[in-house]
């Protein structure tokens, strides 16, 4: 038994539960103070989320919709794991994300591109992004937190200004890809069928899935992914052993934000959601792709199952009742989980020390009885 708790993957995956459990228990808290007779109700309806449902089609169909938003996530996270292993902390996703929007939109409602088109588009800007952060640091040692967040906002208002051409006359928000380039939209191939004919799920789930395999494959199995990690550890002596250390991280950056841009491709060209051209913050996806690639222990299979519980936490919020609690319940709590990532480490840290006492204990104890 204590051999399985020493494996990297089981701690990991023993303090992404411990997180959850403490987020969902301070979340319960926090309802009991505001209505205590509805609070059990409360925290389960946000846990079951599309299960409130009594008709299967409809659950089917909820169940899409929260799959469709997954998968922005997943690839945010993967974004900010990607650059986490060359020892760089790429908060500069979520402006990556956003030029991803505006490429692809641009380019799908003004230029009227196809879907493929637009989605290397958005691949490409997001890298640009992601370069540009790179090229600070390893030019002029500018801190990749400072540059991607001041980054961040210049990309949001200049979303901001290039959407507004493509917006619509009487609202904010940019024109429905299905009436003006339906072409833009990504197909289906069939795979709508699986979840009730929910529109929204296209072959942007095989697309991330496919990303994901590719970036697990690449990190731990390639020589890139290799020379990646080195760099990460220890960039001097990756530097003395004849590795590229600002080659790599620029190249890190470069990745991480084709990841964010085409995350925002695979949601925004499904035609789910459309952008605010009065936005006034940067889109949430690229912080919270921070905190599923820490619950999901850094590792790219992990942040599969922690970026669906996120938004499955996030979407559950819609069926707990408005008259007793506040919208922004199911973002607290997702929140608070958030923040309890922060300890995964320092849980996976007591694990190993735990361990290592009962290893001194029993070597004592062996010890002892061979001398006796």
């Amino acid at each position: 038994m204590r051999k399985i708790l020493k494996n990297e993957g089981v701690q990991a995956f023993i303090a992404s539960i411990i997180c959850i459990l403490l987020g969902m228990l301070v979340g319960y808290i926090a309802l009991l103070f505001i209505n205590p007779s509805g609070a059990g109700e409360a925290i389960m309806d946000l846990i079951k989320n599309f299960f409130n449902l009594n008709n299967p089609a409809k659950q089917l169909q909820r169940f899409g919709n929260t799959v469709a938003k997954t998968v922005p996530l997943l690839m945010c996270s993967l974004s900010i794991l990607f650059s986490y292993k060359v020892g760089l902390f790429n908060i500069g996703a979520a402006g990556q994300y956003c030029i991803g929007v505006c490429a692809s939109l641009y380019a799908a409602l003004q230029w009227h591109w196809g879907w493929l088109p637009c989605m290397l588009f958005a691949i490409i800007a997001g890298g640009l992004a992601g370069a540009l952060v790179g090229i600070l640091k390893a030019a002029f040692n500018v801190n990749e937190v400072i540059s991607g967040i001041m980054l961040n906002w210049i990309i949001l208002y200049f979303t901001n200004i290039v959407l507004t051409k493509v917006k619509e006359v009487a609202s904010p928000y940019t024109g429905y890809l299905n009436d003006l380039n339906p072409k833009a939209l990504l197909p289906n191939a069939g795979l709508d069928k699986f979840f009730n004919g929910n529109q929204y799920i296209t072959i942007a789930l095989p697309i991330a899935l496919i990303v994901t395999i590719a970036s697990w494959i690449i990190l731990n199995k390639t020589k890139l992914g290799y020379e990646l990690k080195a760099t990460g550890f220890n960039s001097k002596a990756a530097k003395y052993c004849g590795m590229a250390e600002k080659r790599n991280l620029v190249l890190s950056l470069i990745i991480s934000g084709a990841l964010a841009g085409l995350g925002a491709s695979l949601l925004y060209q499904t035609g789910y959601m459309r952008w605010e051209c009065t936005a006034a913050s940067v889109p949430g996806m690229g912080f919270n792709g921070i905190a599923t690639a820490f619950l999901g222990g850094l590792s790219p299979i992990g942040a599969i199952f922690s970026s669906y519980f996120i938004q499955h936490i996030a979407d559950g919020g819609a069926y707990v009742d408005k008259t007793v609690y506040c919208s922004q319940i199911s973002d607290f709590i997702s929140s608070v989980i958030i923040y309890f990532c922060g300890f995964v480490f320092f849980i996976k840290y007591l694990m190993n020390k735990t361990l290592a006492k009962h290893d001194k204990k029993d070597t004592n104890a062996n010890r002892e009885g061979g001398e006796n």
